[in-house]
């Protein structure tokens, strides 16, 4: 039986790269649901008043996308203790006239890590993560949770890492840039948080040669879907995880929250939306 139709959307500046609406129409149209999701350019200095008239324009929430996280968070009537763990918001949805939030990046990555690599936290070992921006910070907030005893973190400026590693002291202890490949080879799990890779540009130089045999690679960039770092990684017979299911697997809470149906990530989607990435490469 169709639902009544409702409207969702994700909103960004600029947002005509996101895959968003082909995976919300995606599943819109699997579980034959009356309803829309589009993409909104929303200007930095427009992003209140839009967010204060989702109601009025009809949409039932929307998703959060740059530069508008941090935002999106501070304007929330309420937020859940994902976005307050992260400080920022990607998933907004109505309660009545109160606007409320979540991060479910936190639960994208985490979901599709143990997903692929079930055993990921079989040894007692630091998780290295390059980067320190808004994904740095929600994914270091699902390993805390997940029990890891040491996050190891690396990014260009000190000074963002350290503010990190201030708000989710005392596991997570910062680490020079330049040590990346030396201080990250005993890892269970190294992650990329950076831009570094998107659309195959760029490389950040890791040395996998003494890596642990067991760890597991793994990179937030999804275009391409083999980055740089997933081929080097590779090449020396580490295992991989891809950044292409985060985003799917981010995207199951908000579609529940406006549409009812908590919808599943399926092998036909991923292949779908990894389709339409190469096609647009």
């Amino acid at each position: 039986m169709k639902r009544p139709g409702k409207r969702a959307c994700v909103i960004g500046w600029p947002i005509e790269h996101s895959r968003s609406p082909a995976i919300h129409g995606y599943w819109l149209d699997h579980y034959r649901i009356e309803g829309t999701y589009t993409k909104e350019a929303v200007r930095p200095d427009n992003i209140e008043s839009f967010l204060r008239g989702l109601a009025h324009a009809g949409f039932a929430g929307c998703n959060v996308t740059i530069p508008h996280k941090e935002a999106a968070f501070r304007i929330a009537d309420e937020r859940d203790a994902s976005a307050v763990a992260v400080g920022a918001a990607n998933t907004l949805w109505l309660e009545g006239s109160r606007l409320c939030a979540a991060n479910t990046d936190t639960y994208g990555y985490m979901t599709y890590l143990s997903l692929q690599e079930e055993d990921w936290n079989r040894r007692d070992a630091p998780v290295s993560i390059l980067g320190a921006g808004g994904a740095a910070r929600a994914i270091v907030h699902g390993f805390l949770e997940a029990g890891v005893s040491e996050i190891r973190l690396f990014n260009r400026s000190a000074e963002r890492a350290e503010a990190l590693a201030a708000d989710f002291a005392p596991r997570v202890k910062v680490f020079p840039w330049e040590q990346r490949s030396r201080a990250a080879t005993e890892s269970a799990v190294l992650v990329n948080t950076t831009a570094v890779g998107l659309k195959g540009e760029g490389s950040l130089d890791i040395d996998f040669t003494d890596f642990h045999p067991d760890c597991i690679v793994s990179d937030i960039v999804y275009v391409p879907l083999e980055t740089p770092l997933i081929r080097d990684a590779r090449r020396h017979g580490l295992r991989t995880v891809d950044g292409l299911g985060m985003l799917l697997h981010q995207a199951v809470p908000g579609f529940e929250k406006w549409f009812g149906v908590r919808p599943e990530v399926t092998d036909e989607l991923y292949e779908k939306i990894a389709a339409d990435i190469e096609g647009a490469r």
